[in-house]
């Protein structure tokens, strides 16, 4: 019997032969990602760092992202405490406030590379199958036991097929197709399971699979991967790295809990409605909906071409009156980008206002926050109760394209009205 992608992994970092799902093993990740929440987690272990130091160097890869700027003197303790923790033990992933948000930066720098495996403490950490590599979501203590062992136990998980056949529709994006696959699994339909991507994925590009695999948590699982195709090698180069990968790929005769398939042609514009991101709707059944407040951005889709398509529709024209529109750029790359291509120029004259790379709206915790009995139209990845620091807001998600055209009419609207 052949093996799958995640059982391939895993056998290979834990050096064992062949593995089936349920197994546990112990691996030594290539890296080890960790944010603001870095403060937490070496408060932890202080005694021990002192006593042993870290395990590597090299392993850890800190991003501060969280809450950028500073919002407050607690937070500004916490960021002082993980520099000064990245000098003494010498560090040498460490990106500073405004470089980006974390997940874009471990892909961007080419920290996340094919058939590599990478854990982090931030649940979307899920989001680097899209350059083929198995990542996935720890919390604070197996991070803590990271950095002072290397090494760490994971289950082997079963691996459930998604077929992607036939071609988008116009005014359809990745974001539209990973909402509608939520809806159908469930928020736990695919829990602790590795999902492969198959069928007709050469018209994704890695952005595309980026924002797919980022949600895969959304569903439950455990990690997702497009294999590795030329989109994924002219990416790679594209970011300055060339052959120094060893990609993996699932067999023919690799064994799936589950196989399910979607027609792609038949997916339509689609909104996440509160409270659930699988609360998923087609765009025509929300429509008319008020909205106060736009975000376009975050991890999931913060990147150039999301940009791209929401200046398509905002270009020479403004936003609602009654709307915020924010455009949070994934890291400062994309920002400069943007910046060159005129596309922040157009979405400035808009409206829009430009917040620094980062995370802070999504979560709630820094610019953005809701107020009572607004609703926010975000092309984030969670909808949550309070999720935008009010827990009597409500949060509707959608792609870049629903959400500028939303902006523009004050309510939600199917993007294929204004393109």
């Amino acid at each position: 019997m052949g093996m799958t992608f995640a059982e391939k992994i895993l056998a290979k970092y834990s050096n064992t032969k062949e593995l089936s799902p349920g197994e546990i093993v112990t691996v030594h990740p290539d890296h080890l990602l960790t944010h603001d929440n870095t403060a937490a987690i070496i408060r932890k272990i202080e005694p021990e760092l002192k006593k042993y130091g870290v395990y590597s160097k090299s392993l850890s890869v800190i991003v501060l992202d969280h809450v950028v700027p500073a919002a407050s003197e607690k937070t500004a303790l916490n960021h002082k405490l993980v520099r000064e923790f990245v000098k003494e033990y010498g560090i040498v992933n460490f990106f500073d406030v405004g470089v980006g948000v974390c997940h874009q930066v471990v892909v961007e720098m080419g920290l996340a590379l094919p058939g590599k495996l990478l854990l982090g403490s931030d649940s979307h950490t899920c989001s680097y199958g899209a350059v083929g590599a198995f990542s996935s979501g720890i919390d604070r203590t197996e991070a803590a036991s990271l950095l002072l062992t290397g090494e760490t136990w994971l289950k082997v998980p079963d691996s459930v097929k998604m077929m992607l056949n036939g071609k988008l529709s116009k005014g359809v994006f990745a974001k539209d197709v990973v909402l509608h696959i939520i809806g159908d699994v469930s928020a736990s339909g695919v829990n602790y399971c590795s999902v492969e991507y198959h069928g007709d994925v050469e018209q994704f590009s890695v952005d595309d699979r980026f924002t797919i695999c980022n949600m895969g948590v959304e569903m439950g699982a455990k990690n997702s991967v497009f294999f590795v195709d030329n989109i994924t090698k002219k990416y790679l180069v594209s970011i300055g790295v060339s052959s120094s990968y060893d990609a993996v790929y699932s067999d023919e005769d690799a064994f799936y809990s589950r196989e399910l398939e979607y027609n792609l042609s038949d997916i339509v514009p689609v909104v996440a409605c509160p409270h659930t991101v699988d609360n998923v709707k087609p765009v025509s059944e929300v429509a008319d909906v008020d909205i106060q407040q736009c975000l376009i951005g975050t991890c999931t889709n913060g990147r150039l071409s999301d940009f791209k398509v929401a200046a398509e529709i905002l270009k020479g024209k403004k936003v609602h009156p009654d709307v915020r529109l924010l455009i949070l750029p994934a890291s400062r790359r994309i920002y400069e980008d943007a910046l060159k291509k005129g596309v922040i120029e157009t979405l400035i004259k808009a409206g829009g206002i430009v917040l620094p790379p980062g995370c802070g709206p999504c979560l709630g915790a820094h610019q953005g926050v809701l107020a009572p009995g607004e609703r926010c139209l975000s092309t984030a990845n969670r909808n949550f109760k309070g999720r935008m620091g009010c827990k009597e807001a409500e949060i509707y998600l959608a792609s870049p394209a629903t959400v500028a055209a939303s902006a523009l009419t004050g309510r939600i609207t199917d993007p294929r009205e204004v393109m």
